[in-house]
C-alpha cells in the first residue's frame, strides 16, 4: 500500500489481516475492518473490537451494536447511507481501553478506508476516536454534538453506544446527536445530486 494504484480493498483487507504492528495481533481471533455501504457519505468509527466482534470478523455486532443499529432504524438512515469501523482492527485483551500505541499503529488503515470511502461525514462514537481523529485537548462530554470541518469533511464526536448501556442518561444527548448527523446527511446528499444533475446537464 505504498501508493495509491495500491490502495484497494482487497490489499487493505489483506494488509489489516497480516499486520504484526503492535501486541494486539497475538490474541485475535479475527482481524475487523468494518461494515456497510462502501461509497457511504457517512462513517462512523468506534474504539475497538468486543468479544462477538472478534469472534465475527465484524465490528459492532455485540450489544452496543445492536443498540446503535436500532436508532439509526428509528431515525431512517438508509443501509447505503454509512459504514461503520473502529480506530483499531483487532481486540483489546478484556476489551481494555486501546493503548495510544496501538491507535497509532492502526490509524494508517482507517486513514485508508477514508480514501477509499471519501466520506462527507465522520461521526466518532466514544473518546478513542475523538481523540485520534478530532482532539485530544478536549473531553469526549464537552465535544460532544458541535460540528467541526476539516479538509471539507464534517466531523461530529458523540458517546459510544457502550456508554449508552451502562449510563441511561447520556441515550437523549446522543439520539439528540444522531438527528443532528441524519440533518447534516441529508444536506450532503442534496449536494452531491445537485452536483452530480450538474456534470450531467454539461455532457
Amino acid at each position: 500500500m505504498a501508493n495509491a494504484l495500491e490502495l484497494t480493498w482487497e490489499n487493505l483487507e489483506s494488509a489489516v489481516r497480516d499486520c504484526r504492528r503492535c501486541v494486539l495481533c497475538r490474541e485475535r481471533t479475527n482481524t475487523v475492518v468494518g461494515r456497510g455501504s462502501r461509497t457511504a457519505p457517512l462513517m462512523f468509527v468506534g474504539e475497538g473490537p468486543g468479544r462477538q466482534e472478534d469472534e465475527q470478523g465484524l465490528p459492532f455486532v455485540g450489544a452496543a451494536g445492536q443498540l446503535l443499529d436500532v436508532a439509526l432504524a428509528s431515525l431512517s438512515f438508509g443501509e447505503e447511507d454509512y459504514y461503520i469501523a473502529n480506530v483499531v482492527k483487532c481486540r483489546p485483551p478484556g476489551n481494555r481501553t486501546p493503548q495510544p500505541a496501538e491507535a497509532q499503529a492502526c490509524l494508517g488503515f482507517l486513514r485508508a478506508q477514508f480514501s477509499l470511502i471519501r466520506p462527507s461525514i465522520i461521526v466518532c462514537l466514544g473518546a478513542v476516536a475523538h481523540t485520534n481523529l478530532v482532539s485530544a485537548e478536549e473531553s469526549i462530554t464537552r465535544a460532544r454534538g458541535k460540528w467541526i470541518e476539516k479538509k471539507g469533511i464534517w466531523f461530529m464526536s458523540t458517546f459510544h453506544p457502550a456508554a449508552l448501556l451502562r449510563d441511561e442518561s447520556k441515550k437523549l444527548p446522543f439520539w439528540q446527536d444522531l438527528k443532528a448527523v441524519k440533518q447534516k446527511l441529508e444536506e450532503v446528499k442534496a449536494a452531491r445530486k445537485a452536483q452530480a444533475d450538474q456534470k450531467q446537464g454539461q455532457l
